[in-house]
């Protein structure tokens, strides 16, 4: 099987916290690679404007009726996606560090990553309850 295969797979498989950890990983990956550059650097900016799009769709998911989300988590969502558009403002004008974007998307990772081994506890629960033996 082919590399390209087996990513396709994998990503077939995922869980929607999966997906949205590694977009983050990439996306925060993408910052960290450019903390120190000039604000005259392509590379800056197109990380900036990555991470500015993702915080965008994840505001503009929150915002949308039937959103799944609490209101409260959804409110704070694009309370954060309105900073980060600020921000990243300021870094790409030299004005603020990198790293307070880095660290954000850190926390939010985390959480992701929490609730990913909270969802997989629950389904070994569940199996356990049910009799049922699949592994997770």
């Amino acid at each position: 099987m082919s590399l390209k295969a087996y990513q396709t797979t994998q990503k077939s498989n995922e869980t929607t916290s999966q997906t949205e950890y590694r977009l983050f990983a990439d996306v925060t990956r993408s910052l960290m690679s450019v903390k120190g550059l000039s604000k005259l650097d392509v590379k800056l900016h197109d990380a900036l404007h990555w991470n500015r799009q993702l915080w965008s769709t994840l505001a503009t998911d929150c915002a949308v009726e039937g959103n799944m989300l609490p209101k409260q988590l959804r409110a704070s969502i694009i309370s954060i996606s309105i900073w980060v558009g600020r921000y990243s403002s300021q870094v790409a004008k030299g004005e603020e560090d990198i790293q307070a974007l880095i660290d954000i998307n850190k926390n939010i990772m985390e959480g992701l990553s929490a609730q990913a081994r909270n969802n997989v506890a629950e389904a070994k629960d569940s199996n356990a309850s049910t009799g049922n033996n699949y592994s997770v």
